[in-house]
């Protein structure tokens, strides 16, 4: 192993538990201003002295600042390297817990998707500090939208042509749970919103007269359902996930909405599925419309060569992966080549109470965030 990588991923382990602490302690649920503000504090105050701090401000309006910190390095010519995470979480306050430790595990809101992978991609900016001479720049990009964004993306033109995209969402292993493997393909994701319209009656004394929309928001949901084909051509996943109608158990529901989560190869995929929706069903009018729309990524011819290159310097190979949940580093991918996936730290339980890091996991996903940094610098793209 490259003796850069063994050094510092030694830094990088001895810090991660007690720099995580903090991190997950600060709930930071997306849209919270306050969360945000402390988790983006914590992570200033654990930035290394080489960065500028700056906020700049965020894609979803209403939202705290994003936070940049900003590495110059000494050589004009040398690499341009963008790190990349989120600080926001699913976990709301009220169900929020400070990290603990079970065994070999991290628990905590947040804590594998996608703080423990903040933690990590700090300790890499911290390595690439001490390698300025091989720099143009360095950032570590930590948004606060993530989780839950609806409008465009605002930071892919000011990094745009840059050598290499390295984004920290949880690490896994390969198909065969061998070797360690980042993600260099996803599906496009797509939440599509169903509006029903019908009319309110009283269900005991005159049902007839109303216009059910729970049972038109019923038919769509059975519709998109309908629509699910993971096996086929775009290998899309088509799931109803949240239904909200009525508001009193004696009143026909006069309105509602469905939510729908989607997940393909290409994005026309989403058109099909909104075509399929019945627009009227027993008097109701049914209104579908995509409020969120992200792109698919595709690196796997562009960052093959960086693979090998890093897997020669680790001694072990890094494997190209694949996943269907959405990241921000699709919207980077179309703009920056060498974009990698999936360099946090295995784990588990992401959203949910038993949300967890594997501590057996840093110093291996540290390896491999680290070895193709080291890559990357060897043979900048540009």
């Amino acid at each position: 192993m490259d003796a850069w990588i063994e050094q510092q991923t030694t830094a990088i382990a001895a810090r991660f538990e007690r720099e995580l602490d903090p991190l997950v302690g600060a709930s930071s649920p997306s849209g919270d201003v306050r969360g945000a503000e402390e988790a983006a504090a914590v992570v200033a105050a654990l930035a290394p002295d080489e960065v500028e701090v700056e906020r700049v401000p965020c894609s979803s309006p209403d939202h705290a600042p994003d936070l940049l910190l900003a590495l110059r390095g000494d050589d004009p010519h040398g690499a341009r390297i963008l790190l990349l995470g989120h600080l926001d979480t699913v976990i709301g306050h009220a169900d929020h817990r400070p990290l603990r430790r079970e065994g070999d595990r991290l628990q905590g809101p947040g804590a594998v998707d996608m703080k423990g992978g903040d933690i990590l991609a700090l300790g890499v900016l911290r390595a690439l500090a001490a390698r300025r001479g091989e720099l143009a720049q360095a950032a570590l990009l930590l948004v606060v939208d993530e989780e839950w964004r609806v409008g465009a993306f605002a930071h892919v033109d000011r990094f745009a042509g840059w050598d290499a995209c390295l984004c920290f969402e949880a690490g896994q292993l390969d198909d065969a749970g061998e070797h360690e493997a980042v993600v260099v393909r996803r599906k496009a994701a797509a939440t599509v919103r169903v509006v029903a319209h019908g009319r309110s009656a009283h269900s005991g004394s005159a049902p007839e007269k109303g216009a059910n929309a729970l049972l038109g928001l019923a038919e769509a949901a059975r519709a998109v359902a309908a629509t699910h084909d993971p096996q086929g051509p775009y290998r899309l996943t088509a799931v109803p996930t949240v239904l909200r109608s009525g508001d009193a158990f004696n009143v026909v529901p006069g309105w509602g909405e469905l939510i729908c989560d989607l997940r393909a190869d290409g994005q026309s995929a989403f058109g099909e599925v909104l075509q399929a929706v019945p627009r009227a069903v027993g008097g109701v009018r049914l209104e579908p419309e995509l409020v969120r729309v992200w792109p698919g990524m595709d690196a796997r011819e562009a960052t093959g060569p960086l693979l090998e290159r890093a897997s020669a310097m680790l001694g072990r190979p890094i494997v190209a992966g694949a996943r269907g949940g959405a990241s921000d580093a699709s919207h980077f991918a179309s703009a920056i080549a060498l974009t990698v996936d999936g360099l946090g730290p295995r784990g588990g339980g992401a959203h949910a109470p038993h949300e967890h890091v594997l501590m057996g996991s840093v110093r291996p996903r540290a390896q491999v965030a680290l070895a193709l940094a080291a890559a990357v610098l060897e043979h900048p793209h540009h």
